[in-house]
């Protein structure tokens, strides 16, 4: 006699919730191409011999530079979740391009924790965009893609 029904689910939590959505991703690649700005316009102290002015030019560097590489970790992790657990096989078919525009865009997070580039920035922006795309053609969605966009393009 069985007393527990086994069912298969899957989910990017384990339990099967269902809930996949590309915004957290955009928010946090937007956050390193804001601080990719921000760290590329800081002006250096104009008194290199003055340890206050350096102390807090250092001091608002690093907290860019901390913002930045926790949002590039937090958008790695956003995309390694719908990457593996939101799209399958069969969407392949429909996006062929799919795994490599994941990887590349994973990549150009690991590479603006090393070099704050602003064309990389804008690339990075522009991969998430296109799998947001990709996600909501595979979500039978596509007309969300322009809420999405319309709601994280006006973040700053």
């Amino acid at each position: 006699m069985k007393l527990i029904h086994a069912i298969r689910a899957e989910a990017h939590c384990d339990i099967p919730c269902g809930i996949y959505d590309p915004t957290p991703a955009k928010i946090a690649a937007k956050t390193v191409a804001r601080m990719v700005e921000q760290i590329n316009a800081l002006p250096p102290p104009e008194n290199q011999a003055d340890p206050l002015a350096v102390a807090a030019y250092q001091s608002a560097l690093a907290r860019r530079i901390i913002a930045k590489e926790q949002h590039a970790e937090l958008l790695k992790r956003e995309l390694e979740i719908l990457w593996s657990d939101f799209f399958k096989p069969e969407h392949l078919e429909k996006f062929p391009n799919l795994h490599d525009l994941f990887w590349k865009t994973i990549k150009l997070a690991s590479k603006l924790k090393q070099d704050p580039h602003q064309e990389d920035a804008a690339a990075l922006l522009a991969g998430v965009d296109e799998i947001a795309e990709m996600f909501y053609a595979a979500k039978g969605a596509p007309e969300k893609f322009e809420a999405y966009k319309k709601i994280t393009d006006t973040l700053y």
